[in-house]
């Protein structure tokens, strides 16, 4: 199968979308914003093993993407909360089709 960036067109819609969604802890970021706005601490504890360096990083490129808001709430003390765009909500299909793969096949 030819690559489509050889032919010089862009690049396909998945590889695409891999650009955006494919990096490590993406897919956890987006599961536990499914269930509603978090702040980042609630994100940093529910996904245990991340850093808050790495998870700043992915909230920021799904943001940059617009699948994520970012809400600052000048309150004392002041918080932001994450939460999906209409464009990231949109992807909750796809995965409750991946999770349903995932648990049909034992993967």
């Amino acid at each position: 199968m030819e690559n489509t960036l050889d032919r010089g067109q862009s690049a396909c819609p998945i590889e695409k979308i891999m650009d955006v969604l494919g990096g490590k802890w993406t897919f956890v970021i987006l599961r536990d914003l499914f269930y509603g706005p978090r702040r980042f601490g609630e994100l940093q504890r529910s996904l245990k093993e991340i850093s808050p360096r790495t998870l700043s990083l992915r909230l920021k490129e799904l943001e940059e993407a617009g699948i994520v808001n970012r809400t600052i709430y000048s309150e004392i003390p002041p918080h932001v909360v994450y939460s999906l765009t209409e464009k990231g909500l949109a992807l909750r299909p796809v995965f409750d089709a991946m999770k349903e793969w995932g648990e049909t096949w034992g993967v």
